[in-house]
């Protein structure tokens, strides 16, 4: 794998993880609000305690990873900060799963490539601003700062599911009922789309293929996990023997590239979340290391697009219908 392609692959994957340079502090109790739901409330969040006066109309969301939430829940979102373009973003730097969302709600685009700029959050005059504690796009050090501008909320997306995200964003933003139905929605659907796979050989184990420095293997709590089980299928985490380590967020265990076929010995089929774009599945079966792993030797080796990586509503609703296309007669 180049050097760039697979730098472009690490930036990713610390963004799913969580994982940053400098390690984020240790995150608080779920955000809570005191009360009974009503007006001004105050919300215990990763970064600390925020009075909100009253129902936000005018949102602005500093981590792209928590935007597609905000969208799923109908929260009135007036500007967002844009990654780096990619093959997992539009032109803009929006996430592909949530861009045309976030074009026919007319969000704009707060400031590029997730270098926070002060003045454009000022310029919005934000009733709300909600970040990140961690990721690329995290934005605790300026916490005080941002502050200053409008009532900041700032969570950890790195170790909860998007459920249990979509949640708090429901009681920061008092969209509760909508977050809640957001929820239920896509269970009954994603039930409704079990109902007809014809599942492959058990277990299996959701990865990204890192060429030369191996294999990162998402664990058993995982929201890929978590969206697998869901759909009837058996997950195998990494042998835990054969892991050189953990990224804490979401226990994604790291196998080096000698180590990544015993590691993965026991997944009868794979998944591979298409972190550059390309054929993640033709670069991992035609590695000499893995040419015995068994999801290789049956062909059983299936990618997950582009978007698996980060899950949201809309990117695991457009996960599960990759799945669907494969698996269904």
């Amino acid at each position: 794998m180049r050097p760039r392609l697979l730098a472009t692959v690490a930036v990713a994957v610390l963004a799913l993880t969580g994982c940053t340079a400098s390690s984020a502090p240790e995150a608080s109790d779920d955000p809570t609000v005191e009360g009974d739901g009503s007006w001004p409330r105050t919300i215990e969040h990763d970064a600390g305690e925020t009075d909100i006066p009253e129902q936000p109309t005018r949102i602005i969301s500093l981590s792209p990873s928590i935007t597609g939430s905000l969208l799923a829940i109908g929260a009135p979102l007036d500007a967002t900060a844009a990654t780096t373009v990619s093959p997992l973003t539009d032109d803009k730097g929006f996430f592909t799963q949530w861009a045309a969302e976030a074009d026919a709600a007319d969000v704009e685009v707060l400031y590029t490539d997730l270098t926070l700029d002060l003045d454009a959050v000022d310029l919005f005059e934000p009733d709300l601003i909600v970040g990140s504690v961690n990721g690329r796009d995290a934005t605790l050090e300026a916490y005080d700062q941002l502050s200053e501008i409008a009532p900041t909320v700032l969570l950890d997306y790195g170790t909860v599911s998007w459920q249990e995200l979509t949640t708090e964003l429901g009681e920061v933003t008092g969209l509760e009922d909508e977050a809640a139905e957001t929820i239920s929605e896509y269970d009954s659907w994603i039930a409704g789309q079990a109902e007809g796979l014809n599942l492959p050989e058990q277990p299996v184990t959701a990865a990204v293929y890192m060429g030369a420095d191996g294999v990162w293997a998402f664990g058993e709590d995982s929201p890929l996990s978590q969206l697998l089980n869901a759909l009837g299928f058996t997950y195998e985490p990494a042998a835990e023997e054969f892991s050189t380590e953990q990224a804490a967020a979401n226990g994604v265990d790291i196998l080096s590239a000698e180590n990544a076929a015993s590691g993965l010995g026991e997944a009868q089929t794979l998944f591979l979340v298409a972190m550059t774009g390309g054929d993640p599945v033709a670069d991992f079966a035609a590695d000499p290391l893995l040419a015995n792993q068994p999801a290789v030797v049956s062909d059983s080796v299936y990618s997950l697009g582009t978007e698996s990586f980060r899950l949201d509503y809309y990117s695991a609703k457009n996960t599960v219908q990759i799945i669907v296309d494969t698996f269904t007669e």
